[in-house]
């Protein structure tokens, strides 16, 4: 296993003189993706709000809001990092917006590719210095007015042969405001994402086939079905929430699938994907509703669901963890959330579950699961204490409860390590060495 700091520029921190002991400050992991060389590149959020200091000018006392890209080395050193979603104090606007649900992706060609909902993505270079190209797509309840919207995906991920699977969002669904992640669709191999080049994106699946408000400007060109842009009628059917409601008996039901929500489809092989799908929440205890982890082919065709999960037992709702990751070189796929980690192999058979429950595995419940990476890890943030542990699965997946244990056993003695050379306070770890770039 190798454990990493998640890093903050000093020079950030100085501008702003924070004080990790002071309040109103706050640090968040969003994703992290590695290459197949080996580094790591990990996406943060780093706020500041304190009610006296609005509309402030002073940088040592103004709030902030930024979104931070660090890239490890193989040796695990921090290299770069990139700074965006607000204008650091004296510099010009940030290239970047902020962005919600924001996650990485590497490209086949080393560009790493930032994306968030609904559906805005940017191209950065591989040593973060340079936004090689932005598509972009209005955060707000609706679009903003006198901007031209060129859309890509909410999110991305690259199968081994380099074809995108993305999740693309849609306005006039059913009846909620603004655009919503909505299909789930798939580039031709070969095809590529650049400066000045968007590949098709072929719909596989549709969430909501409710489309009655849609109209002409909601189409975006380059997200099609068969010949057509997806809209209104033109699109994957049945929809993953009625074959969803077909395959558990819940069609009509009130804690069924409608009004159900989907989050990034991880891709078990070239042709195989997972489409984590759960159910409508509400304002009481949501533990024992509805969800799916849904196999779907590069057809469109519905196979099943990864196995073995009770609704209530299993239920990622406590904590709303429906982060599914999957390693499509060896057909894996994981789920971690407070109740345990899980793994199923292609075919959507449960291998392995290691409940929190279990004294070798109580810490899990302090960590968040974010991606596999090529070479077969899972990489998964601690909370809290801002680590990222790097941790290898065996080739058996027999093994890896063991191989989890001593994971998380190794855990103490190398956060021990990286205090000693980082010196943390109140889990904040500030790096000087690696360079520093405002986008």
């Amino acid at each position: 296993m190798t454990l990493l700091p998640i890093t903050v520029p000093a020079s950030l921190l100085s501008i702003h003189r924070l004080d990790p002991e002071s309040k109103g400050w706050g640090f968040r992991v969003d994703h992290a993706v590695a290459t197949a060389a080996g580094e790591t590149y990990l996406l943060t959020g780093l706020r500041r709000y304190r009610s006296h200091a609005v509309g402030s000018a002073d940088p040592a006392e103004q709030n902030f809001g930024y979104q931070l890209i660090t890239r490890h080395g193989v040796d695990g050193k921090p290299t770069a990092s990139a700074v965006f979603g607000q204008a650091v104090p004296g510099g010009a606007p940030s290239a970047v917006p902020e962005g919600d649900e924001a996650t990485l992706a590497v490209l086949p060609d080393g560009t790493i590719a930032l994306s968030s909902s609904p559906g805005s993505t940017h191209l950065l270079s591989p040593d973060l210095d340079e936004v090689l190209a932005s598509w972009p797509m209005s955060s707000g309840w609706h679009r903003k007015e006198n901007r031209e919207e060129d859309p890509f995906a909410a999110s991305i991920t690259i199968t081994p042969a380099g074809r995108l699977l993305c999740m693309t969002s849609e306005y006039g669904i059913s009846n909620w405001a603004g655009a919503r992640p909505n299909i789930v669709a798939v580039s031709e191999p070969g095809s590529s994402l650049g400066p000045g080049y968007k590949p098709a994106l072929q719909a596989i699946a549709a969430l909501d086939a409710r489309t009655g408000r849609q109209n002409d400007a909601d189409r975006h060109a380059h997200v099609r079905y068969g010949d057509a842009p997806v809209g209104r009628g033109n699109r994957p059917s049945p929809s993953l929430t009625e074959a969803l409601s077909e395959l558990t008996g819940t069609s009509g039901s009130l804690y069924g699938y409608v009004d159900s929500t989907m989050t990034r489809p991880a891709a078990l092989a070239d042709d195989l994907f997972v489409v984590p799908v759960f159910g409508r929440t509400y304002r009481s205890s949501n533990r024992g509703q509805e969800f799916s982890f849904a196999l779907v082919d590069d057809r469109g065709v519905v196979r099943g669901r990864l196995g073995g999960l009770h609704l209530r037992e299993d239920s990622p709702f406590t904590g709303f963890d429906f982060t599914v990751v999957a390693d499509p070189r060896r057909g894996r796929a994981f789920h971690l959330n407070r109740y345990g980690l899980y793994t199923w192999s292609a075919d959507g058979v449960l291998r392995a579950r290691m409940s929190t429950a279990e004294q070798p595995f109580k810490p899990l419940v302090h960590f968040q699961l974010l991606e596999c990476t090529p070479a077969g890890e899972l990489l998964l943030a601690h909370r809290k204490q801002h680590l990222l542990l790097r941790m290898p699965v065996p080739h058996d997946l027999d093994g890896l409860a063991a191989a989890v244990e001593a994971a998380l056993k190794g855990y103490g003695r190398e956060r021990t390590a990286l205090k000693k050379q980082y010196a943390p306070v109140n889990w904040l770890w500030r790096d000087s060495s690696a360079a520093v770039n405002h986008l």
